[in-house]
C-alpha cells in the first residue's frame, strides 16, 4: 500500500466535473483506492463518496492505493488534483 498527501490545486476543488473525471480515472485501475480529508476516508471510485467530502481548492487530501498498478493509479489521480486548467 502506498499513500500520498496532495494539495488540490484545481480551481473548483473536486466538485462536479473534476470529481467525475477523478472517479472515472480511479475506476480504471484494479487496485483499491481511498481518498481522505480530515480523517474521513471514502472509496475513491464512488462519485457520491468523493463529493461528500466537499473538497475545496487548496485543501490537503490523502490518496491511498493498494494492489495492482497502485503507483500508476496515484500518479494519474495526483495529476487531476493538481490540474489548474480544469
Amino acid at each position: 500500500m502506498i499513500e500520498k498527501e496532495v494539495v488540490v490545486k484545481n480551481p473548483h476543488g473536486l466538485h462536479a466535473r473534476p470529481a467525475a473525471l477523478f472517479v472515472q480515472k480511479a475506476a480504471a485501475f484494479p487496485c483499491k483506492i481511498a481518498l481522505s480529508k480530515n480523517d474521513k476516508e471514502v472509496d475513491a471510485k464512488s462519485i457520491l463518496a468523493v463529493m461528500s467530502l466537499g473538497i475545496e481548492p487548496n485543501e490537503k487530501i490523502v490518496l491511498k492505493a493498494d494492489g495492482e498498478r497502485e503507483e500508476e493509479a496515484l500518479e494519474e489521480l495526483v495529476k487531476i488534483c493538481e490540474d489548474t486548467e480544469m
